[in-house]
């Protein structure tokens, strides 16, 4: 467990970054300090390992006072990653990863073996680990920055804006493979960002920071949209409050829609009557969607315009682990407002209708207060 207990910062100028903090961080959870620049979540991340020190107030580790432990040793047993990964560029990937383990202690050999390991666990190439940082894609620099965060095997790690350097797509990526890796190391995470959709979308439990270094409140992701605590958080978290609620809420049992399905090797043979609603879903030979065409479409196609340019795009797709809030995006997303539900294999398997993910909320809404 971590602890802040009544921890202040107070620079010399009289700035208050943080203000008589206290919050327990439980063992095996991810927490998630979130809140606008300068309000102090990466100033109180950083007290954890003593990059900084508190000016009052005490900070312990698994009970321990970090102000009495070696600050080498104790960061020696923190894994730390870092906007932009951090990584040596005068390193191979490898070495990078070997890091912690040889100022541990380890041989280089066996740091080296073990960082191959690490690295698949990221989910990156083994045949990477001989490249420089140069060489690498910014998302493959950040998992290698979590790879040799991770090469100690350390039970707390520490995560400073850690994806806030990419694009939104590899962000999304490496949201999902922080998920998976918790939910198979069960570390103890502090993370830190100012993207609150990023906070409730990783969390276990959020706090929300204000200017002054305030904690405004503290609370699981569905409580904290469900009932913000004060002003600031309700206008912290946006109009989009209740949009966000919706991924607490399961899609399972969503009724499924007949959708037309063309083969793309069909296309050219379909007529404007055939399409049944005006709209029909372009799968490959597997089955997976390709895009949706209207009558539109097929004549361009007919017209000599390739296939990618004569379909809409799907738009999000729900899939068996979907939630609520991704079943009306990819509703709302699709150009024929029905949007596309798949197997685990990708495969088509119905539409689904925004009407009726509103009225499983109310369904879902309805059952819990029954059961509070």
């Amino acid at each position: 467990m971590i602890s802040f207990d009544n921890v202040t910062k107070v620079y010399a100028d009289g700035t208050i970054a943080v203000d008589q903090l206290s919050l327990d961080v439980a063992a095996g959870t991810l927490t998630v300090f979130v809140g606008p620049s300068g309000c102090g979540k990466t100033t109180a991340l950083r007290m954890i390992n003593r990059m900084i020190e508190p000016t009052s107030g005490t900070v312990t580790v698994d009970g321990a006072d970090v102000s009495t432990v070696d600050a080498v040793k104790l960061r020696l047993g923190i894994g730390y990653v870092i906007q932009g990964a951090g990584l040596m560029p005068h390193q191979r990937v490898i070495d990078n990863v070997a890091t912690v383990p040889v100022l541990k202690g380890a041989s280089r050999r066996a740091a080296r073996k073990a960082g191959y390991a690490v690295l698949e666990r990221v989910g990156l190439d083994p045949k990477l680990a001989n490249r420089y940082p140069a060489q690498l894609s910014g998302g493959e620099q950040q998992r290698v920055g979590v790879a040799r965060a991770l090469a100690a095997d350390p039970p707390v790690l520490l995560m400073d804006e850690p994806f806030s350097a990419v694009d939104p797509i590899v962000r999304g990526e490496l949201q999902r493979e922080i998920l998976r890796l918790q939910g198979e190391l069960h570390k103890t995470i502090v993370f830190v960002t100012h993207d609150i959709d990023e906070a409730v979308r990783l969390a276990d439990l959020v706090a929300v920071f204000g200017p002054g270094g305030s904690l405004r409140q503290y609370d699981a992701p569905a409580q904290l949209l469900s009932r913000p605590a004060n002003d600031f958080v309700s206008s912290f978290i946006g109009a989009g409050r209740g949009y966000r609620w919706l991924q607490f809420f399961d899609s399972t049992g969503l009724p499924l829609h007949d959708v037309q399905r063309i083969f793309a090797s069909d296309v050219s043979d379909l007529g404007d009557a055939q399409l049944r609603d005006g709209w029909a879903v372009v799968v490959n030979q597997d089955g997976t969607p390709l895009g949706w065409i209207d009558a539109d479409g097929v004549r361009r196609y007919r017209g000599g315009a390739a296939l990618s340019d004569s379909v809409a795009a799907v738009g999000s797709l729900l899939r068996p682990d979907g939630n609520l809030s991704q079943a009306l995006d990819a509703a709302l997303s699709s150009p024929s407002a029905v949007g596309i539900a798949v197997d685990g294999e990708g495969t088509v398997i119905g539409g689904i209708v925004a009407p009726d993910v509103l009225a499983a909320l109310e369904s879902q809404r309805q059952g819990r207060k029954c059961t509070t």
